[in-house]
């Protein structure tokens, strides 16, 4: 079968599935693409030829920045479970260059995404070319190397036969369930338009199966062990329970043990929310009753987390002198962190067959009735963050009160998309996840900018479905091109823009660090040259409206109220616009329950930081190891 390269590589991607549980997936579901001369007459050209929606044809999807291409494309596999994704396709140059940052995200998140940038020419007609980078040590270095780091698995397609392996070796990283993430084909632009006459068997259907690995005997042996001699026991679950579908055997296993559940960013939403046994976010931005829990417990069962310094309040959290850990993950090298008891499976089959192993076992009375009892006490002061007394009415919402107007609007089936700000901590804290897959937030990068283009992915992936992308200013500002495809595409996502003129979270960190939120406010100059002036007066929801969205501006509570539920039941891209006041004690969100470490200068002129630095060392000084 003669065909160029890239009508190759899109016809074998086209035939490309996953089956897990017995079901079957379309692998790479569609394309996005921006054209330039490195990508253009290549894959532009294959993917002209093999569009349409049929078996064997390779949708097209138009976007505006690569960057958010690839969020979009990790939106969409996430949602989809890991078992279908996007593949994104760049010119040479800065188009390849601006795809590290969604790279990095990728694979930081394990979320599979196939990445096709345009390279320079494999034969070297001319050297340099346009947009080609010149290494004097090395001639075979293109900035596509740049990508190298961030990507799960690389290669570099230089002859039109090397093609058959790196399209197999790239369909098996992103279909395994362990290595998973960014896989990157550089394709030389004179490459991708080379013909060749390639095997018909290249094109057959190919399903891969995403195994679910079953425990090791002895390890589950002791792990089960382990939580039976455990009086204060602490489940922590992260976002592998979501990307093996475990969340009804962690269920199971919580109401037969009677173990408490607390759950990671990746996590929330695992137990759905009023579960018995759930206690809500743990770590710097989760609840103080997963918080206490964490700092009495004797055994963590860490099930499908990575555990991050945001989970382990930066090595400060478990401080039970007893305490010990069991890795229950499918990569070794999570399962043995903290010096774990590794458990290396699948967490559906681990929780279930760890359930088995501990039949008849229970965790005390005593212990179950004081941990729920917490709970209800920090559910009720997430009631008073949320509520609106009637004289705030005409006021502008807090932060907290406009993640209450949305929890008393929303059901299962609204999907909420979030990544980066002070927005992370807050829905960790108090937003109540009705689904399993509600509660959408990208942590393991936190990037700004994704939230937009991610529920653009999200919505390509749950059709029908209510989304919605919660920003602040500075993440729209970084990122609000995709808001243009979503127009085209007609895909009616919600974006929520909360104004605080500036980079709120980081200004709040500052001022803890003795950085006295210097340069995160967005202000002008005042006459000592820092930014504390007037506010910017930048319009977000001008510029929403320019881009072809429907915009809903909000002034007060009242305003916000009507704003969302009309947003909800919109069939168009629809931006719902509000300048949020500052939080008091009263109506604000609850302090962060633990530390996180952010080093703080060791010697200053300046009061603020010497105060925070003596804090500093006071919370350091709890730092451990755990071996």
């Amino acid at each position: 079968m003669r065909l160029t390269v890239a009508q190759a590589l899109v016809r074998f991607l086209a035939a490309q599935y996953t089956e897990r549980d017995g079901r079957r997936h379309r692998l790479i579901a569609a394309t996005w693409g921006i054209f330039g001369h490195g990508n253009v007459a290549g894959i532009g050209q294959a993917l002209l030829e093999t569009g349409g929606t049929g078996p064997g044809a390779m949708p097209f999807l138009q976007g505006r920045n690569e960057q958010a291409m690839v969020h979009a494309a990790v939106g969409y596999a996430r949602q989809s479970g890991r078992l279908s994704t996007h593949a994104v396709t760049t010119s040479i140059g800065p188009g390849a260059t601006n795809l590290v940052t969604g790279a990095a995200l990728a694979t930081i998140n394990r979320i599979p995404v196939l990445l096709l940038p345009g390279d320079t020419f494999a034969t070297r007609p001319a050297d340099p070319v346009l947009q080609q980078l010149e290494v004097p040590y090395a001639g075979d270095v293109s900035v596509n190397d740049a990508l190298r780091p961030v990507s799960r698995h690389f290669d570099r397609v230089t002859r039109p036969e090397a093609l058959i392996p790196a399209a197999l070796q790239a369909v098996r990283v992103l279909t395994d369930p362990v290595q998973t993430g960014a896989v990157t084909l550089a394709l030389p632009q004179d490459v991708q338009a080379e013909a060749y006459d390639w095997p018909a068997e290249f094109f057959a259907e190919r399903v891969w199966t995403v195994r679910r690995p079953r425990p090791d005997r002895a390890e589950l042996a002791a792990a089960a062990d382990a939580v039976r001699r455990a009086a204060r026991p602490l489940v922590v679950a992260g976002g592998g329970i979501r990307h093996s579908a475990a969340q009804d055997s962690l269920a199971a296993l919580a109401e037969a043990t009677g173990i408490p559940v607390a759950v990671t960013q990746a996590g929330k939403g695992v137990l759905p929310h009023g579960h018995p046994a759930d206690v809500g976010g743990i770590g710097h931005t989760g609840t103080a009753t997963a918080a206490a829990l964490a700092r009495e417990a004797d055994l963590v069962l860490a099930a499908g987390t990575r555990l991050s310094d945001f989970t382990t309040a930066s090595a400060t959290l478990f401080q039970n002198p007893a305490v010990r850990f069991v890795g229950l993950n499918l990569d070794p090298y999570d399962a043995h962190k903290l010096a774990a008891r590794p458990l290396v499976a699948d967490a559906r089959e681990a929780l279930d067959a760890l359930r088995e192993a501990l039949a008849g076992h229970r965790v005390d009375a005593g212990y179950e009735a004081a941990y729920r009892q917490e709970a209800a006490r920090w559910e009720a002061r997430v009631d008073r963050a949320y509520a609106v007394p009637a004289p705030e009415e005409e006021l502008p919402p807090t932060q907290a009160q406009v993640l209450g107007l949305l929890d008393r609007l929303v059901d299962g089936s609204d999907i909420l998309v979030n990544a980066a700000g002070s927005l992370p901590g807050d829905l960790h804290k108090l937003w109540r996840a009705r689904s399993a897959d509600q509660y959408h937030l990208e942590y393991g990068y936190s990037c700004m900018g994704y939230e937009i283009p991610a529920a653009l992915g999200v919505a390509l992936a749950a059709p029908g479905r209510p989304v919605w992308a919660l920003v602040g200013d500075g993440t729209y500002l970084m990122n609000p091109t995709e808001i243009v495809t979503a127009v085209q595409e007609g895909v009616p996502i919600r974006v929520v823009v909360l104004d605080n003129h500036g980079y709120a979270s980081i200004g709040g960190l500052s001022g803890a660090v003795g950085a006295e939120g210097f340069g995160t406010a967005y202000r002008f100059r005042a006459s000592d040259g820092a930014y504390t002036g007037d506010p910017l007066p930048v319009d977000l929801a001008a510029n929403a409206a320019s881009l072809g969205m429907a915009v809903i501006r909000a002034h007060t509570v009242r305003d916000l109220r009507e704003a969302l539920a009309e947003a909800r039941s919109a069939t168009r891209p629809t931006c719902v616009y509000v300048q949020t006041r500052t939080p008091d004690t009263v109506s604000g969100p609850p302090p962060a329950p633990a530390w996180w470490d952010v080093p703080v200068a060791e010697t200053a002129t300046r009061k603020a930081a010497s105060r925070a630095r003596e804090e500093y060392d006071r919370q350091a000084a709890q730092r451990r190891r755990h071996l």
